[in-house]
C-alpha cells in the first residue's frame, strides 16, 4: 500500500472500513448538532454525545470528544476551555470527534452557528472552503504534508483569517494507529496517501474572539 514507515497499518486495515468509520462519525457529529441549544455548556454537550454514540453502535472513542463554544473556538486541541462558557442565542460552536467503528478510526469536525451571527457564519464557511481548497491541492498537485500546511496558512491570510499553526493534522487507521509511526501531517515531507491522514483546518477572526474548525479524511 505504501512504503512510508509513518503510514504503516495493521493486518486488518481496510480502506472500505475507513470510509464506513468516516461516514458513521459524520452521522454522530450531526446527531450531536441536533442536541445543541442556547444555554448548553461544553460538559453537557459531551455528556449528551455519549447517548448519540450508543445509538450508532460506536465501539469506543480514540480521542476525547471536543466541543468548543463561543470564545473557546479559538483554542487549539490541547488548550483547556473556559468552563463557564455556554452557548448563546447568536453564537457558534464546533465539534471534533474521534470514534472507532469496525476497528477503524473516524475523525471529523465542523463548525456551526445558531441564531443571527453573520461574522461567525462567514468564519465557519471559510474554514470549510479552505479545507476543500487544500484537499483539492493535495489531489491535483501531489503536495507534501508540509507544503499543504504552508499553502493553507497562505490562503487563510489571503482570505483575511488568522491560521492556527498548532492544528497540524494527523494519522488515522485501524485502531490503534498509534502503534505505528504517525506524527503530524504538517511535518510530513512526502505526499500523504489517501485514507490515512486527517486534514485539520482551524482559523480565527484576526481581532474578534471566535474561530472555526473543520477536519476530515484525505480521500478520493
Amino acid at each position: 500500500m505504501t512504503s512510508l514507515p509513518r503510514e504503516a497499518v495493521g493486518q486488518r486495515y481496510d480502506p472500505a472500513l475507513m470510509q464506513r468509520a468516516r461516514e458513521r462519525s459524520w452521522d454522530a457529529l450531526h446527531g450531536i448538532r441536533q442536541r445543541m441549544r442556547p444555554g448548553i455548556s461544553e460538559d453537557e454537550a459531551r455528556a449528551e454525545a455519549m447517548e448519540v454514540f450508543r445509538e450508532l453502535g460506536c465501539e469506543r472513542l480514540w480521542h476525547p470528544v471536543l466541543v468548543r463554544i463561543g470564545a473557546n473556538t479559538t483554542r487549539a486541541y490541547r488548550q483547556a476551555s473556559d468552563p463557564d462558557v455556554r452557548l448563546g442565542e447568536n453564537d457558534s460552536y464546533f465539534i471534533d470527534l474521534g470514534l472507532v467503528f469496525d476497528g477503524h478510526e473516524g475523525d471529523v469536525g465542523d463548525t456551526f452557528v445558531i441564531g443571527d451571527a453573520p461574522q461567525q457564519q462567514a468564519c465557519a464557511e471559510a474554514a470549510r472552503a479552505l479545507f476543500h481548497e487544500v484537499a483539492d491541492a493535495w489531489r491535483g498537485q501531489g503536495l507534501s504534508g508540509q507544503a499543504l500546511y504552508a499553502f493553507a496558512e497562505a490562503r487563510a491570510a489571503a482570505m483575511g483569517w488568522r491560521f492556527n499553526q498548532a492544528t497540524k493534522g494527523h494519522r488515522v487507521g485501524d485502531f490503534p494507529h498509534a502503534i505505528h509511526k504517525g506524527g503530524d501531517l504538517a511535518d510530513l515531507g512526502a505526499p500523504p496517501s489517501r485514507d490515512l491522514w486527517i486534514l485539520e483546518i482551524q482559523i480565527a477572526h484576526p481581532t474578534e474572539p471566535f474561530g472555526a474548525f473543520y477536519e476530515d479524511l484525505l480521500s478520493g
